[in-house]
């Protein structure tokens, strides 16, 4: 059994290091892994697991932009420097209503919105928001091309995007480029920037996760230990990846191909649920 956990967790990881970033949603994709290729774990280890392997994701962030994020950097000049602990401070102002709102609502949602139908939904909803956003932007020329232009209501308007994404198949990145793109950013900047939100946002769902499971009389065992620790990991590395793909894809394509490909898995999901009945 523990072999056979240990190889799930590889796929888990895998699929959470591609989706985590990808605007085709993380959750989606884990609860159709869950399905089919579910680990032989407690219900409780499971919903931990799959947010806590979003460190890795995060992690990944964090490697790739470190110099980008670090206002200590002695290659930085003080303008630079200045920059940079304005950047972290738009994403602090971008996290809050996350916390304000989501922290009260998580249970609830949950208890209410992680199954199939309202992923499935979810997924349909924002695949036609991607393509009908990139369809009106099409002729227009983005008035953010830079993070530095990047003011503290827009990030105030993609943190209230953020929002959205607590509902399971919206996708985090999802919501927050397209929040960014519809105020006017480049698919560049609001790529990065939905990337920085993320650090805080990420390492906050998961200490609270573990948080829950330990307060609800649950314990790490070694077994446990190992396969968080590998889905962790695996998703650290497949974000690298991930992350540079996408980056270099936004430079020459837009978002509609993620809008339909969601679309399709949305319709995919409702026929398997119907099959379920």
């Amino acid at each position: 059994m523990f072999f056979t956990n240990f190889i799930k967790a590889i796929l888990f990881g895998i699929i959470e290091g591609i989706t985590e970033w990808l605007p085709i949603s993380s959750t989606g994709h884990l609860i159709l892994a869950d399905e089919f290729i579910g680990l032989d774990v407690t219900p409780e280890f499971m919903t931990m697991f799959n947010v806590v392997i979003q460190l890795g994701a995060i992690l990944a962030v964090v490697y790739l932009y470190f110099h980008k994020l670090n206002p200590f950097s002695p290659q930085k000049n003080a303008l630079e420097k200045k920059n940079t602990w304005t950047l972290w401070f738009k994403v602090v102002v971008a996290v809050l209503p996350s916390v304000i709102i989501g922290l009260p609502l998580d249970d609830w949602l949950d208890a209410h919105f992680y199954n199939f139908l309202s992923v499935s939904i979810v997924l349909i909803i924002y695949g036609i928001g991607f393509i009908v956003v990139e369809k009106r932007n099409k002729n227009q020329t983005p008035k953010c091309t830079d993070l530095n232009q990047f003011t503290y209501k827009a990030a105030l308007i993609v943190g209230m995007f953020q929002v959205l994404a607590l509902i399971p198949g919206t996708s985090r990145s999802g919501a927050t480029i397209l929040g960014g793109i519809m105020i006017g950013a480049s698919r560049f900047v609001a790529a990065e920037f939905s990337f920085f939100l993320g650090i805080p946002t990420m390492f906050g769902a998961s200490a609270l996760k573990i948080f829950k499971f330990l307060k609800d009389g649950n314990a790490f065992d070694l077994q446990g230990t190992v396969i968080l620790l590998t889905g962790t990991i695996v998703s650290f590395i497949v974000s690298v990846l991930a992350i540079r793909f996408l980056m270099n894809y936004i430079k020459r394509n837009d978002f509609t191909a993620f809008g339909w490909y969601r679309i399709v898995l949305g319709v995919i999901l409702i026929g398997y649920w119907l099959t379920q009945l």
